[in-house]
């Protein structure tokens, strides 16, 4: 695809225990390998989340630095891109390509949590969206 970068799809392919390390150390900005462990649920062994973190570093998703012994990680793309191309990877896998779908796909299954607040908010975005020409 013309314009795309290796860094476009990078978060696409992530197995489970990897997304969750991927959120921890989004959600803290940059965590150590025992910060990992230690907001792991069902965690693996402390040499095991060092290894996924080596492996994750190697996928290119995060990068360290040293802080006296420890590594501390971080991502190598911010959330918001990473989150983009998850989502672009969704929307072509499981509705075609399709945001009208999905969208309809999430009415649906959450319509009874909607308040008129939220389809209000909904509907503005829409507009705004039409208006910018997206």
């Amino acid at each position: 695809m013309e314009g795309k970068t290796l860094k476009d799809d990078l978060h696409v392919h992530l197995s489970r225990r990897e997304r969750q390390i991927m959120d921890i150390i989004y959600q803290r900005g940059s965590a150590t390998a025992a910060e990992v462990l230690g907001a792991l649920l069902d965690p693996p062994t402390y040499s095991a989340v060092r290894a996924m973190l080596r492996v994750l570093e190697q996928k290119g998703h995060l990068e360290h630095s040293r802080d006296g012994r420890r590594y501390v990680f971080t991502p190598t793309v911010p959330r918001e891109k990473a989150t983009r191309s998850v989502l672009k990877n969704l929307l072509d896998v499981f509705f075609a390509g399709s945001v009208e779908k999905a969208v309809a796909a999430l009415i649906d299954v959450d319509a009874a949590n909607l308040s008129e607040g939220d389809y209000d908010r909904l509907a503005r975005m829409i507009d705004k969206a039409r208006k910018e020409g997206r």
